[in-house]
């Protein structure tokens, strides 16, 4: 397939790219920035013109594409005012959905996030491991990605063979960012995240999955990887992050408190880069290097 990517040059971004053209598909990407080539196309996602233009065909780049990934947006509250991060999400994504539709494009995979789920979960979720089943917007961030939702579900509505897959993100840690989990035994240690966590190579693979297992309509799932980033058991932190809440199954001992069973059971998801394998690997490497 030729596959558009808006949002190609983010973290999460550049890994798709990788992993789709590694799995013998055509990417064409949209961003504000990234790398020349003919791969990509500097694109202004905030301009429907320039955005419906550049999903219909871009000259010496593809004369039309037969799926999207739309990753491009504001990646979190504070880089810019929190109205100008809802309106811009809000909109890049309105364009780039609406455009796709005008183009034809009927296969469609799409970034949500935990934002859409109650993080930071100052206010406890209903139920633990918290899921699909549970929508909560409490920052701006947020507010953009549950209306998103909203509005997929009315899109998929318009033309009936349309697939529209959002793909609710955890925190997603890059190849070199696992230094953090050095914290892992703290209790505050993502708090705000429920302790869960997404290798970003796993997240271009849910993509990959979520592509190929697309059917008509709207469907939504957790993307984060099984087990808790802590070294406190899962228990443990349930209790204390969220006294009194209704524990669905009786937690395994480091298992995640924000369940992507769904997407395990429906596309074949299995995390493969787990911290404590990645964050130990690299440790005994170091110290393999300084010996």
């Amino acid at each position: 397939m030729r596959i558009a990517i808006p949002g190609s040059n983010g973290k999460l971004g550049r890994a798709v790219v990788e992993r789709l053209t590694r799995d013998g598909h055509e990417v064409v990407g949209f961003d504000r920035s990234g790398p020349a080539g003919s791969t990509f196309t500097r694109v202004d996602l905030l301009d429907y013109g320039q955005t419906l233009d550049a999903m219909l065909g871009v000259t010496a780049r593809h004369e039309g594409v037969d799926a999207l990934v739309h990753l491009a947006a504001i990646p979190v509250n504070g880089l810019v005012p929190d109205a100008t991060t809802f309106h811009n999400n809000l909109t890049v994504s309105f364009n780039v959905m609406f455009a796709a539709q005008r183009a034809g494009v009927r296969t469609i995979v799409a970034a949500s996030s935990i934002t859409a789920m109650g993080f930071p979960f100052d206010e406890p979720p209903p139920y633990l491991p918290v899921d699909e089943g549970f929508t909560a917007a409490n920052n701006t961030y947020g507010l953009a990605k549950v209306l998103e939702e909203a509005m997929f579900a009315q899109l998929v509505r318009w033309q009936e063979s349309t697939s529209i897959t959002a793909l609710r993100f955890t925190n997603v840690v890059g190849e070199d960012e696992y230094d953090s989990f050095a914290r892992a035994d703290d209790p505050s240690y993502r708090r705000d995240l429920l302790g869960s966590y997404l290798d970003v190579r796993d997240g271009a693979e849910l993509v990959a999955l979520a592509l190929a297992h697309a059917r008509p309509g709207l469907e939504t799932y957790v993307a984060a990887a099984p087990d808790s980033g802590l070294e406190i058991p899962s228990r443990e932190l349930a209790a204390q992050w969220c006294p009194g809440v209704e524990l669905r199954h009786p937690l395994g001992e480091y298992e995640s408190l924000v369940s992507s069973e769904k997407a395990r059971r429906e596309l074949g998801f299995e995390a493969r880069h787990l911290w404590r394998d990645e964050y130990r690997g690299r440790n005994d490497t170091m110290r393999k290097g300084t010996s």
